[in-house]
């Protein structure tokens, strides 16, 4: 056992290939919070598209997200003819980021005049071809991390680096729209958008070295592949999903996307309507909030290597809900920056350890499989966060239509006002809580266990 202790702890990928894979996280940690904080706010409000319209396309682009990001994920699970020069995933990464950054620019250059149904189709088209190539990138990035690093000390210490980067890179990224973006002016959000663009371009190709694959890594996955059984998709996401402790992982995860999305598309209301300030003061918050974050990535990094990543993962997920609570009293700038920097201290215990136990889970799967699948489950997994944006779209158009939310309005109703208290903060908080409950009462990968784990997947060449 002491022999599998030392696998268990073991560091082989250097700190300059984690910091370089780091680099690339940046991208989908920025581009998860950026659609999600500006899309509904800008075509409802900035583009004069009607709620439901809005809602009604986000719902539809989250289905086609359903179906897209598994099944991108399950046909590029496999070799192809470049794979064992190129690598497994690496090619697939580099064909979808650039594309991906187009997309995310077009999304934000409507055409002007014309009708709501031409606005309408023209946002879910781009929607979704966003989504495509996002996909592509996304399923293979972030798949690629249980092979990258592949022992619990890599893990800690490459989420730690895939905490702290991206929250210092976003925080660069995100000063971006509130210096440019003015309420009323729809070209500055095209302009954001651009230079939002040009950095992340910078990022991506900074990224490279860290997610090009080892040929020790290439020929485990090839090789595994061949001897492994075919199965098709249906039965690997059967398989996947009979597993316990994938199935509280991505539910957990749910309702911890939905707080988070439901959070950031609601803040830019938050800025107009209850704190009645341009939304070039959030530099303010962000700064404050982004730094808390980064700060608090060493402690987790250390909580999570003294009580494991299960236990500290649990207690990250109690924490991030009750730092939603005082957001439903808020009421002036200096309360929500106050509020807004302690949340960073709470979505930096979920985020840092939430790689580990995602690379935890895959092990587990790939070891009922007997070969690894993280392109496929990573897909899935998109596909769970994506569901997210359905719930947040059917609440947001909900409540703006019970309770007569106006966006030609300087000021709304206390009713309306209330409305957006409760998608900005008490669903939110209601929903973490739930996920923390679903952590406690059934995920236990840890200890003894996950030793094992670890040690047969050694013994069968999947590790």
């Amino acid at each position: 056992m002491s022999n599998e202790k030392e696998q268990f702890e073991e560091v082989q990928a250097s700190s300059k290939k984690m910091a370089s894979w780091a680099c690339g996280t940046i991208i989908g940690f920025y581009l998860e919070i950026a659609y999600a904080t500006f899309i509904f706010f800008f075509y409802e409000v900035e583009v004069g598209l009607p709620v439901i319209y809005v809602g009604l396309a986000l719902v539809i682009f989250a289905i086609w997200n359903a179906i897209n990001d598994p099944l991108i994920g399950y046909l590029t699970d496999r070799p192809f003819k470049w794979s064992e020069k190129r690598g497994f995933r690496f090619p697939w990464i580099m064909i979808g980021v650039f594309p991906t950054l187009i997309c995310y620019l077009i999304l934000y250059t409507p055409p002007v005049g014309a009708d709501d149904i031409t606005l309408f189709f023209y946002l879910l088209f781009t929607l979704c071809l966003f989504d495509l190539v996002f996909s592509l990138f996304y399923v293979h990035y972030y798949g690629s991390f249980t092979m990258q690093f592949r022992t619990d000390e890599e893990r800690r210490k490459a989420g730690a680096y895939s905490s702290f980067i991206p929250s210092i890179g976003a925080l660069g990224v995100s000063i971006i729209p509130p210096i440019f973006i003015v309420f009323g002016d729809r070209e500055s959000y095209a302009l954001a958008a651009l230079l939002v663009v040009i950095v992340l371009a910078i990022f991506a190709i900074i990224s490279i070295p860290g997610v090009r694959e080892t040929q020790e890594i290439t020929t485990i996955y090839i090789q595994a592949y061949k001897s492994a059984e075919k199965v098709s998709f249906f039965g690997t996401l059967r398989t996947a999903l009979k597993n316990k402790n994938f199935r509280a992982y991505t539910f957990g995860l749910l309702l911890v996307e939905t707080c988070w999305i439901m959070g950031v598309a609601s803040e830019l209301y938050v800025f107009k309507h209850i704190l009645g300030v341009p939304y070039s003061y959030a530099l303010i918050s962000i700064l404050t909030g982004f730094l808390a974050f980064a700060v608090a990535v060493p402690f987790w990094f250390w909580v999570a290597k003294k009580i494991g990543h299960a236990k500290a993962y649990k207690l990250g997920t109690l924490l991030f809900g009750l730092t939603q609570i005082p957001y439903i009293f808020v009421n002036t700038f200096i309360e929500y920056v106050i509020f807004y920097t302690i949340a960073g201290v709470g979505w930096s215990a979920v985020s840092v350890i939430s790689f580990a136990i995602f690379a935890d889970v895959s092990d587990e799967v790939a070891l009922s499989m007997e070969k690894r699948l993280e392109s496929t489950l990573t897909g899935i997994r998109v596909f769970v966060m994506r569901l997210s944006v359905i719930i947040t779209a059917i609440v947001i158009v909900s409540v703006h239509i019970m309770t007569g939310y106006n966006p030609d309005a300087t000021a709304q109703t206390p009713l309306a006002t209330w409305g957006i208290r409760l998608h900005f903060a008490v669903i939110p908080a209601l929903v973490v809580f739930v996920a923390f409950i679903v952590l406690i009462k059934w995920y236990d990968l840890e200890g003894e266990k996950k030793e094992k784990l670890f040690a047969a997947l050694e013994s069968k060449g999947l590790r």
